[in-house]
C-alpha cells in the first residue's frame, strides 16, 4: 500500500487496478480527479460536484489506454477546483506537498498528479491542461510534463472546463518513463523528426530576470550545439499581455457555457480566486468572446506560418520558480498572470508542449518548454532524447 506522505491522493485504491499486459507493464500511475473511471464519481476538485453527480458509465479514454497498455492504476489525485486555477491550492482539500521545494506550491490544477510523481509514489500520472495545468506543476516540481496537441488524444471522459483548450497530459520523473508512456498513448519518439530551426522569441525571454536567463543558459547552449543557432524573432501579432487577455476571455466564456449551469444551480462554495474567476466568466459577453475568437484565429494563422519548416519554439515554462506557500493572494494573482502570459501561447494555438527539468532558480526547479507544431508531439520527445 502506498504511503501518501505528500497529500497527493484524494483516493488510494485498496488494490491497484491492472486490466491487461502491454508496453507499460510494471508501471504504476495515478489519475487526476477530473478523469472518469467506470462506477466511480469524479469530484472535479469540489465536494459539491461529487455529491451532485452520479458514477461514470465508462472510463476516460486516456485512462483506459493506460490500463490496456499494462499500467496499474493506484488511485486518484487532488486538483484545483474545476481545474480553474494554476497554483495548486484547494480550499476544501488543501495543498499537496511539492517534494522538490517543500516551501513552495506544487502548481495546478494537476497538483496531486505532479506531487505523486515527484514524491516517487507512482511512476507516472495523468493530468489535464487547459491553461498550463500540466506544464506548470511539471516545472515547479522538477518533472517532465507533456501537454498534448489539442485533439490528438480523445478527451472523452475528461471532465471539461474549456473544450477548445482542454487536453490530456502526463508527468514522469525521467525521460525513459515519459517516452514509454507517450509511445503507448500514440506519440512515439522513434517516429519523431528533429527540428531544423529553434525559435526563442524575444517577446518572452526579454521579460525574464537575469537569474532566470542564467539558469536556462546551459540547456539553451546544448540545444544550439545539437540542432542549430536559435532565432530570437518576436512573436507575431499583439503584445504578449494581449495574448493572455485573448486567452482569458475566450476561456472564461467557454468555462461558463460548460460549468455555468451547474455553478448557478448547485450552491457550491468555491475558494479564493476560483470564485472570482467564475463570477468574471459569468459576465463575459458574446461580443467580447467573438472579438477574442477573431484575435485567436489571427494568432493561430501567424503562428502556423512561423512554425513551418520543423521549427521548435523554446520557452521558459514559467517566468520563475513556484511561489512560496506563504505568498499572499495578491502575489499569487500577479504570479498567475505572469505565468499565463507564457502558457497562453500553446493554449491559443493548440500546440504540444513538453516541459523538461534541468534548471534551478532560487534553489527551486524551473522547466524549459519545447513547443512543436500541432500533432508533432513525437518531435518534442525525440529532441528531448537527443539532449
Amino acid at each position: 500500500m502506498i504511503e501518501d506522505n505528500v497529500y497527493a491522493f484524494s483516493e488510494l485504491l485498496l488494490e491497484p487496478v491492472k486490466a491487461a499486459s502491454g508496453p507499460l507493464d510494471g508501471l504504476t500511475f495515478a489519475a487526476k480527479e477530473n478523469y472518469e473511471f467506470a462506477g466511480r464519481v469524479a469530484s472535479n476538485g469540489n465536494p459539491t460536484w461529487k455529491a451532485s453527480h452520479g458514477p461514470a458509465e465508462k472510463s476516460a479514454v486516456c485512462l483506459d489506454m493506460c490500463l490496456k497498455a499494462g499500467a496499474s492504476l493506484a488511485g486518484f489525485t487532488h486538483m484545483d477546483e474545476l481545474a480553474y486555477s494554476i497554483i495548486g491550492a484547494n480550499t476544501h482539500f488543501g495543498t499537496p506537498v511539492n517534494s522538490a521545494a517543500a516551501d513552495r506550491v506544487p502548481g495546478g490544477s494537476s497538483s496531486g498528479s505532479a506531487a505523486s510523481v515527484a514524491a516517487g509514489l507512482v511512476d507516472f500520472s495523468l493530468g489535464s491542461d487547459t491553461g498550463g495545468s500540466v506544464r506548470i506543476p511539471a516545472s515547479f516540481c522538477g518533472l517532465y510534463g507533456l501537454r498534448t496537441s489539442h485533439g490528438r488524444i480523445s478527451s472523452d471522459g475528461l471532465l471539461p472546463l474549456a473544450p477548445s483548450f482542454d487536453v490530456p497530459g502526463w508527468f514522469a520523473r525521467d525521460l525513459d518513463v515519459m517516452t514509454r508512456v507517450s509511445a503507448a498513448l500514440g506519440a512515439d519518439a522513434a517516429q519523431g523528426e528533429l527540428p531544423l530551426r529553434l525559435w526563442m522569441p524575444s517577446t518572452v525571454w526579454s521579460g525574464l530576470s537575469a537569474d532566470a536567463l542564467e539558469a536556462f543558459k546551459p540547456m539553451i547552449s546544448r540545444l544550439e550545439a545539437l540542432v542549430a543557432p536559435v532565432k530570437t524573432t518576436p512573436l507575431p501579432g499583439p503584445p504578449l499581455e494581449q495574448w493572455f487577455e485573448t486567452f482569458r476571455i475566450h476561456q472564461a466564456f467557454e468555462v461558463w457555457q460548460t460549468v455555468g449551469p451547474w455553478v448557478s444551480s448547485a450552491a457550491a462554495h468555491f475558494g479564493p480566486g476560483v470564485a472570482e474567476r467564475l463570477d468574471m466568466a459569468s459576465r463575459i459577453s458574446k461580443a467580447e468572446f467573438e472579438s477574442a475568437a477573431a484575435t485567436r484565429e489571427a494568432i493561430r494563422e501567424a503562428m502556423d506560418t512561423g512554425m513551418r519548416e520543423r521549427t521548435v519554439l523554446l520557452l521558459p515554462t514559467a517566468p520563475g520558480p513556484a511561489p512560496r506557500t506563504s505568498a499572499s493572494e495578491e502575489d499569487l494573482n500577479a504570479a498567475r498572470k505572469a505565468i499565463m502570459c507564457i502558457t497562453s501561447i500553446s493554449g491559443l494555438n493548440g500546440f504540444p508542449e513538453l516541459t523538461i527539468p534541468g534548471a534551478l532558480i532560487e534553489d527551486a526547479p524551473a522547466g524549459l518548454s519545447l513547443v512543436g507544431a500541432r500533432m508533432r508531439d513525437q518531435d518534442l520527445l525525440a529532441l528531448a532524447g537527443l539532449l
